[in-house]
């Protein structure tokens, strides 16, 4: 039910709008009255109508200046003049406060509802829109963190640049322009769950910190954060910020979860490549503190400000090439945790990708028959289609189109040796709409006509 204001200083025109809006329009509107302009604001404030019924001459507050209060106060309310006189005389003021109608005194009852179910209509549109809009909100919202640790996988592993780096930047509105890397390392023997915790507990603490910031998932006891420096602020006091941030994400997980963390954070690097850089220094950093509780941050370590000396000493391994010396980046066998991180990371991206196209082929071969688009099967994985269509076409061999096309051929091809259907039967049977299409397809893909191959066939 909507709320109708009815501003007017005459108490019969009030109740015959009343009662011409209530027979004519039953259970749609509850009625407010207001005498004048002064109680049509305090009952559009203590009421927020939908629509305002506004007489123009009124003793007091005047229905223009009332509907401009109004109008201030509740944007999105339906405006619409009431007046014995020339609306003329007022439309320049009356469009200004975006006046949707005006119904001249007297009125006839077939205006007022024609008036009223257009801006009913344009309610109820309003409505749909806003609940389409916090749907949209709601997807997104669910969607943010899954997107975040895409661009944060891609800035983490040895994977070559694209595009694709900077359209999911662009969406999640984190420039790749200048920033720092945190590593926040669990202690070894932490629990599943309590790494669940703290990982929420730090994502929650790393998006109030006032700087845009992408999160990534938790993987082999570390996490990272990608934080972007503003231009204004500069490189020296953004390594004082990002240390007290680091140091006050300690103090969050030791106060709130009685665990200790180590924290890394890199310098302060450009575009993808350089974060990828930043990353794998606070890595470095974030295993050179003797014990958890501890923030070491990479230009410190360079400076000789801080000491490396401490750093776990793990097995002899072979870093992969993401962690190759630089002239400014000592990465070496210190970091055994990172290297099989990393290699974790490969292993489950690749079983992911693997997991979700065995998932879509499945999908499209108990579909391939009605209109399955590559859109639909995307949907399916909760993949973008331009993503979706480049693995897919990695990773099975062939493309989208191809792989759905060869399925209706195949099945074709059985379907016309079978000999039960005719050929037009067997076109509707797997697919297509056009049996001369389907014929020029299936030429193509077996260099034979339908009706040759069932020549062939018997």
């Amino acid at each position: 039910m909507y709320r109708l204001l009815i501003a007017d200083d005459e108490a019969l025109e009030r109740e015959g709008l009343e009662w011409i809006v209530q027979r004519m329009m039953p259970d749609t509107f509850q009625i407010i009255h207001a005498e004048n302009g002064r109680a049509a604001i305090e009952r559009a404030e203590e009421y927020r109508p939908h629509i305002v019924f506004m007489d123009v001459n009124m003793p007091g507050i005047k229905g223009l200046e009332a509907l401009r209060e109004i109008k201030a106060r509740l944007p999105e309310t339906k405006l619409v003049l009431v007046t014995a006189y020339d609306y003329f005389a007022y439309a320049k003021e009356a469009l200004s406060l975006g006046v949707k109608d005006y119904i001249l005194k007297p009125a006839k009852r077939e205006q007022i509802v024609a008036a009223l179910r257009l801006l009913v209509d344009e309610l109820e549109l309003e409505k749909s829109r806003r609940q389409d809009e916090l749907e949209l909100k709601d997807k997104l919202s669910q969607l943010q963190p899954l997107v975040e640790n895409e661009l944060a996988m891609m800035l983490m592993i040895d994977a070559v640049m694209d595009a694709d780096a900077s359209r999911l930047a662009e969406w999640l509105d984190f420039p790749l322009d200048r920033g720092s890397a945190f590593v926040v390392a669990f202690p070894e023997q932490s629990d599943p769950a309590d790494q669940k915790k703290m990982y929420d507990a730090i994502r929650g603490f790393a998006k109030t910190q006032g700087s845009a910031c992408i999160v990534s998932s938790a993987i082999e006891r570390h996490m990272a954060i990608f934080m972007r420096k503003n231009r204004a602020v500069k490189d020296e006091e953004w390594r004082e910020v990002t240390k007290r941030c680091g140091q006050m994400l300690c103090a969050l997980t030791e106060r709130q979860l009685e665990t200790a963390v180590s924290v890394g954070i890199g310098s302060v690097r450009s575009g993808a490549e350089g974060l990828r850089k930043s990353y794998f220094e606070a890595v470095f950093a974030s295993s050179c503190t003797d014990r958890g509780g501890k923030v070491c941050h990479f230009d410190e370590l360079k400076n000789g400000r801080s000491s490396a000396a401490n750093a776990p000493v793990a097995a002899k391994a072979n870093p992969p090439s993401a962690v190759e010396r630089t002239d400014s980046e000592p990465y070496s066998e210190h970091q055994s945790y990172v290297v099989s991180a990393l290699q974790r990371i490969r292993e489950e991206r690749e079983q992911q990708t693997v997991t979700v196209l065995d998932r879509a082929r499945q999908y499209i071969r108990e579909r391939f028959t009605e209109e399955v688009s590559l859109e639909e099967v995307a949907d399916f994985v909760h993949l973008n289609p331009h993503y979706f269509s480049k693995i897919f076409k990695q990773q099975v061999g062939e493309t989208f189109i191809d792989f759905v096309t060869r399925l209706r051929i195949d099945r074709a091809k059985s379907l016309i040796a079978a000999d039960r259907l005719s050929l037009k039967e067997v076109c509707f049977e797997v697919g297509y709409k056009d049996p001369n299409y389907f014929s020029r397809v299936f030429k193509k893909i077996t260099g034979v006509s339908p009706s040759e191959y069932r020549g062939q066939a018997r």
